[in-house]
């Protein structure tokens, strides 16, 4: 087999319904190449004897970002097996390219690292966001200045040196919604970051929405099976190749088999996101109604995320449970529960946990593919694993 058919795959806007894309974004050529399943290129460098026509594609991509023509060149560059992936995520996400990484900070790191090489450090952040995304923006590790507000405050935060206003919706982990139309018109010229690893393309479509950034942790849904980690950008082309600059100089690039795995957990997407939004809203629904619940957050869009706050002892929920895992991380295939204060968003300050609606007894679910009732008599034993607390309703469910 020619290298050739290890190509970056490039298609046409998406005219096919969102679970046909899911299988076969990325994957179109297959076919003619004689090949039934994605081919995997563990290469990390490739030969070439013309070392004149070599430097000048290395040139060529130093200079615009833009994707080699011709055979690959060097890993760190790009990766047939990854051009796959980002191509299908795409398609999904209704962008003109994506660049992955290889993790979901990585791939913010990189987007904060274009934005400042233009001069344009200063960040405008909606909370709550993921924890680490948090502290990265509140430490300034990068250099970078971040103003946080609310969604209504985003227009008179926005300076001069603005390069990025950032939203996750539904957030991490209170799952509070924002208005994404709204917001992008709110933000002028400046670019909109929509982490969408919570609703996915098969909840939300940010760029159609006026976002110009679209930010997963691929480890999560995107994946799919709690064994691949990555991030990735989706984004026009023109932010795609300052981002690939990035990705090259800094190094971090998602391995190819990581690449393969994104691409194999895409095909499946829109159907684990829609069996397990159906089982959600079903815990949901008994979540609200049981006296040892205080507060019930679930997104309107719906999706598979659930937080919850009890009257009890968060701690005892979390030791109590044997069927859904205790760890952090979401996304996967089999549930899992963590304390958002202990775990994921303990390096926030805890006043800025507060006033982000982090409390001390919030439950973050990841609701997997299990049946309904088994999660449910796992839940409801761990509910009363702890001592006796006082018992009253639930307040329901909101956003």
């Amino acid at each position: 087999m020619t290298r050739d058919a290890f190509a970056p795959v490039s298609s046409p806007a998406p005219t096919r319904a969102l679970a046909t894309e899911a299988v076969h974004a990325g994957r179109d050529d297959l076919a003619e190449l004689g090949l039934h399943a994605p081919p995997l290129d563990l290469s990390t460098t490739y030969p070439s004897s013309d070392a004149r026509a070599e430097a000048a594609r290395i040139d060529e991509f130093a200079t615009t970002g833009a994707r080699p023509d011709g055979p690959p060149i060097y890993a760190r560059l790009d990766n047939p097996t990854t051009a796959r992936f980002e191509t299908a995520l795409a398609r999904l996400e209704g962008t003109e390219a994506a660049v992955a990484f290889a993790s979901g900070m990585a791939a913010l790191s990189a987007v904060l690292l274009s934005r400042a090489s233009l001069g344009l450090r200063h960040v405008v952040a909606v909370r709550p966001l993921y924890g680490c995304s948090d502290h990265l923006l509140n430490a300034g590790l990068l250099g970078t200045e971040v103003t946080w507000t609310d969604p209504a405050g985003v227009a008179d935060a926005i300076r001069p040196d603005t390069g990025l206003v950032m939203v996750e919706s539904p957030a991490n982990p209170t799952l509070a919604e924002a208005d994404i139309r709204a917001l992008a018109h709110s933000c002028g010229s400046v670019p909109l970051l929509v982490d969408n690893t919570f609703a996915t393309p098969v909840l939300q479509r940010p760029a159609e929405l006026g976002a110009r950034i679209v930010l997963h942790s691929a480890t999560k849904y995107l994946g799919g099976h709690g064994d691949v980690m990555g991030g990735v950008v989706a984004c026009d082309e023109e932010f795609a190749r300052t981002l690939r600059q990035v990705r090259f100089a800094t190094g971090g690039v998602l391995h190819p088999l990581a690449g393969y795995l994104l691409l194999r957990g895409l095909s499946t997407l829109p159907v684990r996101v829609r069996a397990a939004s159906a089982t959600a809203a079903e815990l949901v629904r008994r979540l609200a109604a049981d006296p040892r619940i205080a507060r019930v957050h679930y997104p309107r869009i719906g999706g598979a995320m659930i937080s919850f706050e009890v009257h009890g002892d968060p701690h005892d929920v979390i030791a109590g449970v044997r069927l859904i895992t205790p760890a952090v991380s979401l996304g996967s295939v089999d549930s899992l529960i963590q304390h958002p204060a202990s775990i994921s968003h303990r390096i926030v300050d805890a006043s800025d946990r507060r006033s982000g609606g982090i409390g001390d007894r919030l439950l973050r679910m990841s609701v997997g593919l299990e049946d309904v009732e088994d999660l449910w008599s796992d839940l409801t034993q761990a509910l009363s694993a702890g001592p006796a607390e006082a018992r009253r309703p639930a307040e329901g469910v909101r956003a």
